[in-house]
C-alpha cells in the first residue's frame, strides 16, 4: 500500500512554507530572514538573534540512531501534542473522516481531532478488573460501521495507555494494523515505553506503512519543560507532515538541551532512572493494594498508577492537605472513584502513602460513593 493513498488528496503534493532556512544556502553575511543582526542582551551565547534550523541535522541523526530509524522517517515536533495536531490535518478533512479513540485515555487525541472538526468515534478499553484492554475486535467493528458516515482515517493506540497504565501487546497491535491496511493509519503512542518491558512498536516499521510512532522526550529523558517529540512514520507521509508543520517548530535552547539528554551518557543514565522508577512502581503498588481505603490498582507498565479508592474525594482532600498533588481521574468515563499517580523518588511516593494513612480506616465506616461498582483491592 501507498500511505500517501491515506493522506487528504489536496495536502499529498504541498510543498508548505519555503522559510528561510529551508533553502539550504550556505554564507558568511545573513541577510534573507530580516532578523536582528545583533544578539539581545538576555542571550546566553545561543545566538539566538538567528532563526534555528527547521530539523535540526545533528539532533535528527542522533534520535534516528537513538530508535533505530532512518532520519528521512523522523520528524521533530514541539512534544508530541504537535504531532498529534499535524497527523490529524494531514489525514481527516472536517466532517468527512473520523478519528478513533479508546476512552478513558490521552485527551489531545480528541481535542485535535474536534479542533479539525474529524468525528470521533470512541470504543472504550475493556477494564478486566487488573488492567484495562484495547479491544481490537471492536475497532475494527467500528472501522466497517463508519464507512457509510464519516470512515475512520486515524486510529490512536496509546501504549502504555494513560491514565490506565497497561501496553498494548504487540500482537494485537500488529493485528490491528492488518486489519486496517488501505484503510486506516494506526498511531501508536508510546510517551512511556521507556518504562514497560515490551518491545516497541518500531519493531513492525518495515512491515506495515500504514504505522506511526510517537515518542518524547518529556518523560524517561526529563526535558518536559524544553518540548520535544519524535513522530516516526514512513518517509512519504513525514514529507507531508514537515510540510504543514510550523516553519520554525524548535527553539535553539531546546535542542541544545536535547541533543546533551540523548548522548550516549546520559541516555544510559535516563534509562537507570527509569529502572529506579520501575522498582518504585512496583513497591507503591504493593503498600496501595494493603490499603483499606483503595479498592483497587491497576497493572502498569508506565511511571504511573491507577487508583480506585472507596471515597476518592477523601484521598484527594487528604493529598492536598499534605501538599501531595495527584491527577484526578473522576470525570473520565468509567473513572468516578479513581485518582491517577505519578511515580516520584521513594520520598515523594513515601509523603504520598503517608498522607493517606490516616484515610485507612476499617472498611466498615466507609461508604462507598454512589454508583460506584466495588472491585478486588
Amino acid at each position: 500500500m501507498n500511505v500517501l493513498d491515506l493522506v487528504r488528496p489536496d495536502l499529498r503534493d504541498f510543498g508548505g512554507y519555503g522559510s528561510a532556512r529551508k533553502t539550504g544556502l550556505t554564507g558568511t553575511v545573513w541577510l534573507n530572514a530580516n532578523e536582528s543582526p545583533w544578539a539581545s542582551p538576555a542571550d546566553p551565547g545561543q545566538s539566538l538573534n538567528r532563526y534555528p534550523e527547521p530539523q535540526p541535522a545533528a539532533l535528527k541523526a542522533r534520535l534516528a540512531a537513538l530508535y533505530g530509524v532512518p532520519e528521512d522517517a523522523l520528524l521533530m515536533t514541539r512534544g508530541s501534542d504537535e504531532g498529534i495536531d499535524l497527523l490529524t490535518r494531514a489525514l481527516c478533512r472536517a466532517e468527512r473522516e473520523a478519528v478513533l479513540v479508546s476512552p478513558p485515555v490521552f485527551g489531545m487525541y480528541a481535542v485535535s481531532a474536534r479542533v479539525q472538526g474529524a468525528p470521533v468515534v470512541e470504543v472504550p478499553l475493556v477494564d478486566e478488573g487488573e488492567r484495562f484492554r484495547f479491544d481490537v475486535d471492536a475497532a475494527l467493528r467500528a472501522l466497517e460501521l463508519s464507512v457509510a458516515k464519516a470512515p475512520v482515517k486515524l486510529i490512536y493506540v496509546c501504549s502504555p495507555s494513560n491514565p490506565t497504565g497497561a501496553a498494548v501487546p504487540l500482537a494485537e497491535i500488529e493485528r490491528l494494523l492488518h486489519g486496517v491496511a488501505g484503510r486506516a493509519v494506526v498511531v501508536v503512542d508510546e510517551a512511556y515505553a521507556e518504562y514497560s518491558a515490551q518491545a516497541s512498536a518500531l519493531t513492525l516499521r518495515s512491515r506495515y506503512p500504514n504505522l506511526v510512532v510517537l515518542r518524547t522526550l518529556s518523560k524517561a529523558y526529563a526535558l518536559a519543560g524544553a518540548r520535544l517529540g519524535v513522530t516516526m512514520a514512513d518517509p512519504a507521509l513525514i514529507r507531508v507532515l514537515a510540510a504543514i508543520a510550523p516553519p520554525y517548530p524548535l527553539a535553539s535552547p531546546a535542542v541544545a538541551l536535547a541533543l546533551d539528554a540523548v548522548a550516549p551518557s546520559a541516555a544510559d543514565e535516563a534509562q537507570r532512572r527509569a529502572g529506579r522508577i520501575v522498582a518504585e512502581r512496583e513497591r507503591v503498588e504493593r503498600v496501595l493494594r494493603a490499603r483499606r481505603v483503595v479498592r483497587a490498582v491497576y497493572a502498569s507498565d508506565a511511571n504511573y498508577l491507577l487508583v480506585r479508592f472507596i471515597d476518592a474525594d477523601a484521598a484527594f482532600r487528604a493529598l492536598l492537605r499534605a501538599g501531595v498533588v495527584v491527577r484526578d481521574q473522576r470525570a473520565a468515563p468509567g473513572l468516578g472513584d479513581a485518582l491517577r499517580i505519578t511515580i516520584g523518588t521513594a520520598e515523594e511516593n513515601d509523603a504520598m502513602l503517608e498522607a493517606l494513612d490516616a484515610l485507612d480506616a476499617p472498611l466498615s465506616s466507609l461508604a462507598a460513593p454512589k454508583g460506584a461498582v466495588a472491585r478486588p483491592a
